[in-house]
């Protein structure tokens, strides 16, 4: 009996009397009920640890989500940073009469000439095929586009080169072409003086660009000087798309006077557009995916604390005995009420805390691989415990209260 009684903790000894010989009302305080709520946990480990894995997976979960969600947004916010917001892009759009319209020649000229512009590139498409060698059929283009452009194309978009350089003032004129880092990847080339066959006239690789994140099309197009695609290639000089840079400070009103500077006759007739706001869009529609994960981690939690539930009835319906000794030697209904509601509690919090570890590494270790920096918001940790303590607390809930209910003689007799 001496054994069983420290065994049971501080709030099985019975109650004091005092010197008038009544009995002084039993006290159980916060450290001795967190002893005797951890003892469920210490003798039923292997019970308490997988009941503990399914709020560790619902918040694991959770904080993952939060944390891969945010990571993600931080990514497209230093890309913006890096790429600018200050990219404009003037293209046709449609007549009246619902026709595709055309930039007129000095559509470049004039958009240059507007105040705060700081730089301008145009671009044509051209028809043709390239192919890595003349042997293949003309009619096997692989995808890749040709695109005639100025100089200044790869500085106005904020691109670099894998390898080689890019077009100057003189390759421009000569047969000398820059792949798209796709268009490469398609002809298996990798490194610059290869030579390709366009329209059956080999023009030398001088360079291979790296990804455009603003301008993906020309990444799977082959880029000539206009010079060259007029003489070799029989293309128009007017511009199909024209990039430029404007000051930061100053692109709304850039923007407004892009229609009248690109075609003065027919402003209607252009759209003008800004590549960063797809970024943007892509961070919006992540915030909107973003509440469906939860609501699946939310699942996880539920089915966690359905658990916890079930563990905490069964350790009540294995422990008779234990709650009828402790209220016979003077633990209060109350006591024994809180021992269990405690004992529900540290299983959730045990949980919760291996649930928001793992989902942090989680979050660490994509965004790393991802090269974002790694983000798990205040509110991930803190919604984790704070979720954890309510399902602990709603788990344990009935449990407890039928704990309090058992009679000492009926816990006793039928232990």
């Amino acid at each position: 009996m001496r054994a069983r009684r420290q065994r049971l903790g501080p709030s099985a000894a019975p109650a004091a009397v005092s010197a008038t010989g009544a009995a002084a009302p039993s006290r159980l305080l916060a450290a001795d009920l967190l002893r005797v709520g951890a003892v469920g946990l210490r003798t039923r480990r292997l019970r308490a640890a997988l009941s503990a894995l399914g709020i560790a997976i619902g918040i694991a979960s959770m904080v993952a989500v939060l944390g891969l969600s945010a990571s993600s947004r931080q990514g497209l916010l230093d890309e913006l940073d890096r790429l600018g917001t200050n990219l404009l892009t003037v293209s046709p759009g449609q007549t009246l009469g619902g026709d595709d319209a055309t930039l007129p020649r000095a559509a470049r000229r004039s958009l240059s000439r507007i105040g705060g512009v700081e730089q301008v590139a145009s671009v044509r498409g051209v028809d043709g095929t390239v192919r890595r060698t003349d042997k293949i059929d003309p009619n096997e283009t692989g995808g890749i586009a040709i695109a005639a452009a100025d100089p200044t194309l790869l500085a106005t978009l904020g691109g670099s080169l894998a390898r080689g350089r890019f077009l100057n003032a003189g390759s421009a004129r000569t047969p000398a072409v820059v792949l798209g880092w796709e268009a490469a990847a398609t002809l298996g080339i990798d490194r610059p003086g290869e030579r390709v066959s366009i329209d059956g006239r080999w023009w030398t690789v001088v360079g291979i660009m790296r990804p455009l994140e603003l301008a993906e099309n020309l990444d799977r197009s082959a880029i000539v000087g206009y010079a060259a695609a007029v003489r070799w290639l029989g293309a128009e000089r007017s511009a199909s798309t024209v990039y430029l840079r404007a000051d930061e400070d100053r692109v709304t009103g850039v923007r407004a006077l892009m229609p009248s500077a690109a075609n003065p006759e027919n402003p209607e007739e252009v759209d003008v557009s800004r590549p960063s706001d797809a970024l943007a869009a892509k961070a919006a529609a992540d915030s909107a995916l973003t509440g469906l994960f939860l609501g699946l981690g939310a699942v996880a939690l539920l089915v966690g604390g359905i658990g916890i539930a079930n563990t905490m009835v069964i350790s009540v319906l294995e422990r008779r005995s234990e709650i009828g000794l402790r209220r016979a030697l003077g633990a209060t209904r109350g006591h024994v009420r809180a021992q269990f509601f405690v004992e529900s509690l540290l299983l959730a919090v045990v949980g919760g805390a291996a649930g928001i570890l793992i989902g942090a590494m989680v979050t660490g270790g994509y965004a790393k691989a991802r090269g974002w920096t790694s983000v798990v918001p205040a509110e991930a940790i803190g919604g984790g415990i704070a979720a954890a303590l309510l399902i602990g607390a709603v788990a344990g809930l009935y449990p407890a209260a039928r704990a309090a209910r058992l009679s000492p003689t009926e816990a006793l007799r039928t232990a």
